[in-house]
């Protein structure tokens, strides 16, 4: 069994892509309205995902101050369309500051002011190539289901926080969000669907891409 990396690994890795002063920014602001952004580490994941995809289409559940958004866009395609929903407005005009200031066009950024399962039965079926999920983690599994019927086959639902803070891994925690992200872990690994791989970036990014079924075709 390979032996753990250390945290100065850890660290090194996590900021192996470093963030500019756009990114620097939006962090800040996070910290100021009390959000917990991504870490660079899963950002940098994103934005790889992203950019592997070529994704045209994204929905973010959780739009916080913009960290991850601008991690995403700057994967996506140049006519790429973010589509990412919070149920606090306030967040999302800290977010659309930080786009403005990436120099994104507005076009491509579409915020959804909204609880996330009031907005996500009413997105396209089909036509997204990620789902990103940084909401409400009692609704991790709720949020599973949309996002299987939003993503296009091949395309890529991921959650972040998927190890809580090291909760997950203890089966002496048993408090609602860790048993909801536990239970997520253990669907979206025995789902015949889905291709699943759990990263140690941050606390954690699970990442599932959807499979082709012909039958559903």
């Amino acid at each position: 069994m390979t032996t753990p990396i250390n945290a100065a690994s850890w660290s090194h890795s996590e900021a192996y892509v470093a963030e500019d002063d756009v990114l620097t920014s939006a962090r800040a602001r996070a910290d100021e309205v009390g959000v917990s952004a991504i870490g660079s580490g899963g950002g940098a994941a994103l934005r790889f995902l992203a950019s592997v995809l070529d994704a045209r289409a994204v929905v973010e559940v959780g739009t916080g101050t913009g960290v991850s958004g601008l991690w995403l866009l700057r994967g996506m395609r140049a006519d790429g369309v973010l589509t990412t929903v919070d149920i606090e407005a306030e967040h999302q005009r800290l977010a659309r500051q930080s786009f403005t200031e990436a120099g994104i066009p507005s076009q491509r950024a579409r915020t959804i002011s909204g609880a996330a399962l009031d907005v996500l039965p009413r997105l396209t079926d089909g036509h997204y190539d990620i789902v990103f999920c940084d909401g409400d983690k009692r609704e991790y599994g709720a949020y599973l289901r949309e996002a299987l019927r939003l993503l296009r086959p091949g395309g890529v639902v991921a959650f972040d926080n998927a190890l809580w803070h090291d909760r997950v891994a203890d089966p002496a925690r048993r408090d609602e969000e860790t048993v909801a992200i536990r239970e997520l872990g253990r669907e979206v690994a025995a789902h015949d669907e889905l291709v699943p791989v759990l990263l140690p970036v941050g606390d954690g990014l699970l990442l599932a891409k959807k499979e082709w079924n012909p039958e559903r075709s």
